[in-house]
């Protein structure tokens, strides 16, 4: 049967939004307003693709379960993906020092963490859902 046209184009576009926006914000995607402190790596880009395919597939969903999951998944993702030291709230609250030496090292596995809680919360939509 397949889904309504105007969802799944609201889908892409949410998908495509949030990786145009997610990749500048953290300078992942290069442009004139932000400056990223922290080298970019493969890594990097692949929690940036994994975060907005999920809020792409959970776009496509008329009731998304797990709400406090997905937000803390994407949550953790922006942080896995972004630059620790050009955040200013993580900035405020360790300093930069701490934040390159100690929690820099921690982002891949915050993203793969996000990645792992992203499948298990589109894995239990899947088998909730009877025309999935």
């Amino acid at each position: 049967m397949g889904l309504p046209r105007p969802r799944l184009v609201r889908s892409v576009a949410v998908g495509v939004g949030s990786f145009l926006l997610f990749g500048a914000v953290t300078g992942l995607l290069p442009n004139p307003v932000y400056v990223r402190m922290v080298e970019r790596t493969p890594a990097d880009y692949l929690f940036l693709v994994a975060t907005s395919a999920f809020v792409y597939q959970r776009s496509l969903s008329e009731d998304p379960v797990g709400d406090r999951l997905a937000a803390g998944g994407v949550v953790g993702g922006f942080l896995a993906f972004g630059c620790p030291v050009c955040n200013a709230v993580l900035l405020a609250l360790f300093g930069s020092s701490a934040l390159v030496t100690y929690f820099d090292p921690l982002r891949p596995l915050l993203g793969a963490a996000s990645v792992v809680g992203f499948a298990g919360l589109l894995y239990y939509q899947r088998r909730r859902c009877s025309r999935c």
